[in-house]
């Protein structure tokens, strides 16, 4: 059989559908049995990815009284409890930059702001955005060139861009995790089917619209335009690669699936039936969004469109309630809890909750192979927030976590406790992981080492 190039896409009508690792994108020329297992076990680049929560933390519900690899799982961390050994918890880190520094209040505009960039965001609405490059973009500017999408910005609200929204910060800063430059955000996209069809289309408006018409009135699927292509690519497969890709696609129609059950059905010719479809969703239901999304960053990952991703749960001073986890009340109000039993109870579910939602992205990352490991193994995935306790609106001891191996060179499975250092610092360690050699960013004081 033929080598397939790691750059085969599948084409058709307003569709570029990129393939999934294969064992046949190995070299096959002359190579021993050593060397292919070598091979085999290198399948899959790096990745790396910020998942941003905000508005504070229950604290002594999230960080775990023992260090080392015999910590006792705190409540808000169960959820990752299949994943314990591809997790390290972080205690001690600070993010300086979102302290007032003689600023003022804003504390969550700062937080947001300040998380990514290691910079002192500027307060002065009248004189524009100022804060810096974001991490996300100094690894994208290295290795974007790489995939289709240098890098891929999403969430689940879109926030304001701008106005004042914080105490005289620009609501910009309460909205964007990513950072292009000083004065330039990188708007996140929080429409999934959106996002759906920027993976899946071949860069030709014309015909991506000419594709999603006949796809809605056809009830077809991105598949069934590439099925000519898919059925040439068989006879260059084994059994391993066909059940592979049998499975990838399987997972795309699924999503289209769920895609047109959120979304309004008015489209649908008179007498057409969908046999089997539930009644629509709102697609702002939170746990169906969320979901949705988290879907786009693990097909992004998987078909090596992007190896960088920004995603924020929600924005800071987000009023978002979560009856699904018994905790009808807004995010942001109730993060001020004063000590209140009650909402300190309402903050934990939704802590808790968020890490539930994380624990799902993993389970589907670790659940796609790459060689001898999956695609958690060779990814690094950042999860915390600017603001510890949201009640106090303090910016140090922040909840972190990382998870995945960075393709074997993260020591995970403990929790270590460090001494207010600049979370930069790690930024810096998943940089090195990438390739990326920075020497300094923001106030990091040197790489993390983990």
């Amino acid at each position: 059989m033929r080598s397939i190039s790691r750059r085969t896409v599948l084409k058709g009508l307003g569709t570029a559908m990129a393939l999934p690792f294969l064992e046949a994108m190995l070299p096959t020329k002359a190579m021993s049995a050593r060397a292919a297992t070598t091979a085999a076990a290198a399948i899959g680049p790096r990745r790396v990815a910020w998942i941003y929560v905000p508005n504070g933390i229950t604290m002594e519900a999230w960080t775990p009284a023992e260090v080392g690899p015999g910590y006792t799982a705190t409540r808000i961390l169960e959820p990752l409890a299949a994943f314990r050994e591809k997790t390290l918890v972080i205690s001690g880190l600070m993010c300086d930059k979102a302290n007032a520094n003689g600023d003022g209040p804003g504390d969550h505009a700062r937080a947001m702001a300040a998380y990514l960039t290691g910079s002192q965001p500027g307060k002065n609405i009248s004189t524009g955005l100022r804060v810096g490059v974001s991490a996300d973009q100094v690894v994208a500017e290295k290795v974007g060139y790489l995939t289709k999408f240098p890098s891929l910005e999403l969430g689940t609200a879109e926030g304001q861009q701008v106005g004042n929204c914080d105490s005289g910060y620009p609501c910009a800063y309460n909205a964007n995790l990513s950072w292009r430059n000083e004065n330039t955000p990188i708007v996140k996209d929080v429409n999934p089917r959106s996002v759906f069809d920027r993976l899946f289309g071949n860069g030709d408006p014309n015909e991506t619209e000419e594709s999603k018409a006949k796809r809605k009135a056809r009830r077809k699927s991105v598949l069934d335009f590439v099925q000519e292509d898919a059925k040439s690519l068989q006879s260059q497969m084994g059994m391993t690669d066909k059940r592979k890709v049998d499975e990838y696609m399987s997972t795309i129609r699924e999503i289209e699936v769920r895609l047109n059950r959120t979304e309004p059905q008015t489209e649908v010719p008179a007498g057409v039936t969908r046999p089997g479809e539930l009644p629509p969703v709102a697609t702002r239901e939170f746990p169906t969004h969320a979901k949705l999304m988290i879907d786009m960053m693990v097909l992004a990952f998987q078909a090596d469109l992007t190896r960088v991703i920004t995603f924020p749960f929600t924005n800071e001073l987000s009023a978002q309630k979560y009856p699904w986890c018994d905790a009808d009340v807004t995010h942001h109000g109730t993060s001020h809890h004063m000590r209140n039993p009650k909402n300190i109870e309402f903050i934990t579910r939704i802590n808790t909750f968020h890490v539930q939602h994380l624990a799902y992205m993993l389970e589907k990352l670790d659940a796609i192979k790459e060689g001898n490991g999956s695609i958690l193994d060779n990814s690094l995935i950042a999860y915390g927030s600017g603001v510890s306790d949201g009640d106090k609106h303090n910016h140090d001891n922040l909840p972190f976590l990382l998870l995945g191996k960075g393709g074997g060179t993260v020591s995970t499975g403990k929790h270590i406790r460090l001494n207010r250092e600049p979370i930069n610092n790690v930024w810096m360690a998943m940089m090195d992981r990438m390739g990326v050699k920075p020497g300094h960013f923001g106030d990091g004081t040197g790489v993390t080492k983990i």
